[in-house]
């Protein structure tokens, strides 16, 4: 008599489920998350990345594939510039100070600075914190991108940047738009309520008290360049060559960059960083529930929506799993990080090369890489 299709389907799953649950990748989590790396680097032709990943238990994994420069293999303690992720440490900064009673989230902006045109007398910090202040993005000017390159060994000052603003893009608190030039006011306002300089409160309240050793604020530290990973790029030049940017003249660039991009340091101590803030050791409750309340009218190609220096990423990226944190760039330079709440995990990894989707995808292969894991180690 024969068999019924439903009876042949039930023999087939038998005799392929020993098949597939001995398939499962039983590598060790380092090994896995290299070889991801190492396609993504092959895939998009970039020479190398550092990634760290912070378990549960506090456990640092530190994973490194290609090269800094030459034959030199990158290393887990060579510095990077985090780009943008420097906002989310100065969000942090300010809602210290915040909890402190030293200012408040909803001080208007002329509480701490002079008049300046373009900026609304009434914007708040909040609305900076979550680029909610339609203020111009001074990087939109094309005026100073000339200038940048033109005059790439001159520091230029808040004030300098300041005078290439142009009109605000909407009322403060009527629409979303991310500006780097909230930031830099908000850092400008760190130094006028402290007494003191942005690099100072950096070290003073988060690195020297989670042990830091390898985090600088470019133009006010001196940053070790033996231990910087080499960047490359085409430093803005018409030819399109890459080229190392490692330490070619770039202060110009780095003194814009302040409360909105400057800060340099290691895939370990920025995932610890990550891990420590949404961990719930660095803020109270309450002020990191006041980081956590996102704005969805911030939905882009890049984020789903925006909070107090935090996002959280696309779907695509995440796949159904909770992920926030910030993203970044600087010459050179391209990284992420991102916590993973249900997991209780934080993940970073900085390429060296400015790349928007290398990274990205990077960020994706290592969620789902370290989401199978913990899955399978609370199985064991």
């Amino acid at each position: 008599m024969a068999k019924s299709p439903r009876l042949n389907l039930l023999v087939f799953a038998v005799v392929l489920f020993p098949f597939v649950s001995c398939s499962r990748d039983t590598r060790p989590l380092d090994e896995r998350v290299r070889e991801a790396l190492d396609d993504r680097l092959e895939q998009y032709d970039v020479r190398g990345v550092s990634s760290a990943i912070v378990m549960p238990d506090g456990t640092v994994h530190r994973i490194c594939a290609g090269f800094s420069h030459d034959s030199v293999a990158m290393q887990p303690d060579m510095l990077f510039a985090t780009g943008s992720i420097t906002k989310n440490l100065v969000a942090a900064l300010v809602l210290q100070l915040a909890e402190e009673g030293i200012l408040s989230l909803d001080d208007k902006v002329t509480k701490w600075l002079p008049p300046y045109p373009h900026i609304d007398s009434t914007i708040t910090l909040r609305q900076m914190l979550g680029h909610t202040s339609g203020i111009f993005m001074f990087w939109e000017n094309q005026k100073l991108w000339d200038d940048l390159i033109q005059y790439r060994d001159s520091v230029f000052t808040p004030e300098v940047v300041l005078t290439y603003l142009k009109q605000p893009h909407f009322a403060p608190g009527k629409g979303f738009r991310y500006s780097n030039t909230n930031y830099l006011l908000l850092a400008t306002i760190i130094t006028k309520a402290t007494g003191s300089s942005l690099s100072a409160q950096l070290r003073k309240r988060f690195w020297q008290p989670l042990g830091f050793k390898n985090s600088y604020l470019s133009m006010e530290d001196a940053i070790p360049g033996d231990q910087l990973a080499h960047v490359w790029g085409d430093n803005f030049e018409k030819d399109g060559q890459v080229r190392d940017l490692t330490f070619l003249p770039r202060a110009s660039h780095e003194s814009i960059t302040y409360g909105s991009a400057g800060v340099f340091t290691t895939a370990e101590e920025l995932a610890v960083w990550c891990s420590s803030l949404f961990g719930g050791r660095v803020l109270r409750r309450a002020s990191l529930d006041e980081m956590l309340k996102f704005n969805t009218a911030a939905s882009s190609s890049w984020c789903d929506s925006y909070g107090l220096g935090v996002f959280t990423f696309t779907k695509k990226i995440r796949d159904g799993v909770t992920a926030y944190g910030h993203g970044g760039g600087n010459i050179g330079t391209s990284a992420y990080m991102a916590y993973l709440p249900e997991y209780g995990v934080s993940i970073v990894v900085m390429i060296n090369f400015m790349h928007g989707t290398c990274p990205s995808r990077m960020l994706e292969d290592v969620i789902d890489i370290v989401k199978d894991h913990v899955r399978d180690e609370a199985q064991r």
